[in-house]
């Protein structure tokens, strides 16, 4: 299935209107029958997760039904499958505009009970960069050890061979909460995710002891992203 990540910046004196738009943005993009599914985020402050909000930059992330699929591939700019509203809106208010069109191709788990690839599929890995999105909506009583356990595991990740860009997102403060990344290859992506020790103590961790209600391991193909 494909998919989009949109990251805007806004200007610092309309952040008011980033506000806003995770309200409005939601008449447009529920009534576009092209969508399978989105969903309207904040971000954090250092590319993962983060306690500290970034008011500046917000994010929608989309996946398509099959018959939208095809549209990404046709335009260069996603405002133009988006609708004159949002585009309109991004215009007027945002500084910058950077996207990622992607395509999942393994992963496991779902998101509001959503799931965007067919496990009954072989698995073939792409070569070239990929996309991981890692989510969680975590429980309320183990809110205090994942946020304790994050910082270090996002430093680890930015010093990683074959890491290219990160951004932490979420659509609930502090229990709804994502990271997207960007790497060079899947195989330098599973070094950090499988072998690096700290990072597989706080897998074993949140397992163990049922951190989350609910999660989301996707890999994707990046299939075309913007150059800003």
């Amino acid at each position: 299935m494909k998919s989009i990540l949109i990251i805007t910046r806004y200007r610092k004196r309309f952040i008011p209107f980033a506000f806003l738009s995770m309200a409005f943005f939601h008449i447009p993009l529920f009534l576009n029958r092209k969508i399978y599914f989105y969903k309207l985020m904040g971000c954090g402050k250092n590319g993962t997760f983060d306690i500290h909000p970034d008011f500046n930059q917000w994010a929608v992330m989309i996946f398509f039904k099959p018959e939208g699929s095809h549209l990404m591939n046709e335009v260069n700019e996603p405002q133009e499958i988006l609708g004159r509203f949002i585009s309109l809106w991004w215009k007027l208010f945002t500084t910058s505009i950077n996207w990622f069109l992607l395509e999942a191709y393994a992963g496991h788990g779902c998101w509001d009970g959503k799931t965007f690839i067919d496990n009954r599929k072989e698995i073939e890995e792409p070569v070239g960069r990929i996309g991981v999105l890692t989510r969680a909506t975590i429980r309320l009583s183990r809110l205090k050890d994942f946020w304790k356990a994050v910082p270090k595991v996002a430093q680890n990740m930015n010093q990683q061979k074959g890491f290219v860009y990160s951004v932490g997102i979420g659509e609930i403060p502090f229990i709804k909460q994502a990271t997207f990344s960007i790497w060079e290859s899947s195989e330098e992506m599973k070094t950090f995710a499988y072998k690096k020790r700290d990072h597989q103590e706080v897998i074993q961790k949140t397992r163990k002891e049922q951190w989350y209600t609910e999660e989301m391991f996707l890999r994707f193909k990046v299939l075309k992203q913007s150059n800003s």
